[in-house]
């Protein structure tokens, strides 16, 4: 074999053992100046799994409202559609094949992630959009009702996957969610395709339950419930359940992972005595979680009418 001729087949197998590269994706949602919430977890996590990632903020704040009372510094409607419409005329945004967004700041934000959403669909038809309808927690709402309003009416028709709580599952759906059948109802009512409910009720004590009810049934993952968890659990979840399902990964182990993933980083973080989710210094669990998970699948109930 000629020297050419060889480094022309090492140069093939090089080309072919290299790593596919990852679409982009835009993540929409609060921005802290320090903390792990908001796009600062999911960034950093989709940016850990190989994803190059475009990032709106909605909003900026000191650190999480669960931390202390801080500044709130929001675009103008104005401005927000301005940088809205500069984002859908960009010829990058078809590298972009998948949007996830979360907390909205205002009613008026909503039609306009809804616009990306449409504009990223029209340029990829195969682009996922997953919603975290951050609007509230154990019984009542943090964000205005006209803002939950706007998203339940005009992302979630949109969505392809969407993370809801259980207090938020209940609120968008109008049903109860005390009972793990109840939940899974509830979640049919919605019509998306996928729903990962987190904190939906366990069947073991002292558990916390994620519930994906999808196309292919319902699929409970259970872990150990770790006391005074930071904030920021939500945003980890639904960056690490995308960035699995873009790799390929099925719905079960995508899911099987990100919670493991998520349940490893609590833990480590709690042990410490962290207020915050420790990324930099626990990376390993986002790629490699070592914590151990329970999967299995729910038996459901006829559909609500």
């Amino acid at each position: 074999m000629s020297l050419e001729r060889f480094v022309k087949k090492v140069e093939h197998k090089i080309r072919e053992d290299a790593p596919k590269a990852k679409p982009s994706v835009l993540v929409i949602s609060s921005q802290v100046v320090s903390g792990c919430v908001g796009t600062r977890g999911a960034v950093f996590a989709l940016e850990r799994m190989g994803f190059n990632v475009w990032t709106l903020p909605t909003i900026l704040l000191p650190w999480h409202p669960g931390q202390g009372e801080g500044t709130r510094i929001s675009a103008s409607a104005t401005d927000f559609t301005s940088i809205v419409e500069q984002i859908c005329s960009n010829d990058g945004l078809s590298d972009v094949k998948a949007v996830l967004s979360g907390y909205m700041a205002n009613p008026d934000q909503v039609p306009e992630v809804a616009k990306i959403v449409r504009e990223v669909k029209a340029r990829n038809s195969d682009a996922v959009y997953l919603c975290d309808p951050v609007i509230g927690d154990k019984g009542d709402l943090y964000v205005r009702e006209s803002i939950a309003e706007a998203i339940r009416d005009q992302l979630l028709p949109l969505a392809d996957i969407i993370t809801p709580n259980r207090f938020e599952l209940a609120w968008l759906s109008g049903f109860g969610t005390e009972m793990e059948n109840e939940v899974v109802a509830a979640a049919r009512t919605l019509g998306v395709e996928r729903t990962i409910v987190t904190s939906s009720p366990a069947m073991r004590r002292n558990s916390i339950s994620n519930l994906l009810v999808g196309p292919n049934g319902s699929l409970a993952i259970e872990h150990a419930e770790v006391q005074g968890a930071p904030h920021g659990t939500g945003d980890l979840l639904a960056a690490l359940y995308l960035a699995r399902s873009l790799s390929g990964q099925s719905d079960e182990e995508a899911l099987k992972k990100a919670t493991a993933s998520t349940f490893e980083l609590v833990a480590r973080s709690v042990k410490v005595g962290s207020d915050n989710l420790l990324y930099s210094e626990h990376q390993d669990p986002l790629i490699q979680p070592m914590a151990l998970v329970n999967s299995r699948r729910v038996v459901e109930a006829p559909e609500r009418a």
